[in-house]
């Protein structure tokens, strides 16, 4: 027997599909109350306003993405690969879920100070992903010492820039982004892979 979604999680599920047709100026608390089948009184207790609603969207997404890096590196040996495998896994998340994506990238970027805050703590703790990776790397000399903080800042640059563009236009597609930004970013390093 399979358990029902929470109250939360159904929420969040009908507040995403809502913002992907809507947008997010345009949708009401009403339209979400009716789409998850709750009350006002459930959501304004989870979320006290549309704003709070959408950036714990944001959360939930930035935690699929961490935890599927995590779970492609965990298998890795330390090092490079381990970079590789973050890189792919998370290109793998946002092209498998492009809509959210683009919903939470594209959308959220006229909400002000707010999700501008809610922004940079997410960049931050992806950044400080990197670095962990990237430490690793040097700890096992697969690269030279670099500082790894200025670096994974100036990758996440990159990553963002090339996926801000994948999922608004679906160009240029995943496996030309990883097989010319993965080279480019471990070339930045040090790290030159040998061709087959």
């Amino acid at each position: 027997m399979s358990e029902s979604p929470s109250t939360r999680e159904r929420i969040l599920d009908a507040a995403l599909n809502i913002f992907a047709n809507k947008g997010y100026h345009d949708t009401r608390m009403d339209e979400i109350v009716a789409a998850s089948e709750t009350s006002k009184g459930a959501i304004y207790f989870h979320f006290p306003n549309k704003e709070r609603l959408f950036l714990a969207l944001v959360d939930q997404f930035a935690d699929l993405i961490e935890r599927r890096v995590r779970e492609a590196v965990m298998h890795e040996a330390e090092g490079i690969a381990r970079v590789r495998a973050a890189l792919q896994a998370c290109l793998d998340t946002f092209g498998r879920y492009r809509r959210p994506a683009k919903i939470l990238l594209v959308q959220a970027v006229g909400l002000g100070s707010v999700f501008e805050k809610k922004r940079i703590e997410v960049n931050d703790r992806f950044a400080n992903l990197i670095k962990e990776y990237l430490d690793e790397a040097i700890r096992v000399d697969d690269i030279a010492p670099v500082d790894t903080e200025v670096v994974s800042y100036a990758w996440m640059g990159a990553i963002y820039g090339i996926v801000i563009r994948w999922v608004y236009t679906g160009e240029p597609d995943s496996d030309r982004i990883l097989s010319a930004l993965l080279p480019m970013l471990l070339k930045s390093v040090g790290y030159e892979e040998i061709s087959a």
